[in-house]
């Protein structure tokens, strides 16, 4: 029997829609059991994500990191997508604007503000600081 080296789809979609798509080697995600590393023919998976820097390994060499602020992953048939309220990948991200707005959620939380919205930006700030960082090679 022959080896199929095809490449994995990857999908990453949020609330706003399709964030990035492509052919990889490897994904690798951090979901709520720990990290986990995916390649070409993984067996059917289905785990849920903590905010975090997904890192993608495209077919022609490059690396793609993408903030996540928490969501779905899924792996079958060769495809992995990646379900998200919000996605943005590495390259968009402002990073003094992303750790701006990851201290302002810290004193907010320090303070006893645990509300919806300020544990979203916590999440979501932090996130991108991570997938900044990781982007600069700084993980």
């Amino acid at each position: 029997m022959a080896f199929d080296s095809s490449p994995l789809r990857v999908e990453v979609v949020s609330a706003d829609g399709l964030i990035w798509e492509g052919d990889a080697d490897q994904v690798i995600a951090r979901t709520t059991e720990g990290d986990i590393g995916i390649l070409s023919h993984h067996e059917p998976f289905f785990g849920v994500l903590v905010p975090s820097a997904v890192e993608v390994i495209t077919s022609d060499g490059n690396r793609e990191i993408i903030a996540v602020d928490g969501g779905f992953l899924s792996v079958a048939e060769n495809r992995v997508s990646l379900l998200n309220a919000y996605a943005r990948l590495a390259g968009e991200i402002d990073q003094a604007e992303a750790e701006r707005q990851l201290n302002q959620a810290q004193l907010a939380l320090e303070k006893g503000d645990v509300s919806t919205e300020t544990m979203q930006s916590y999440h979501r700030a932090s996130a991108q600081v991570r997938a900044a960082a990781k982007a600069a090679g700084r993980h």
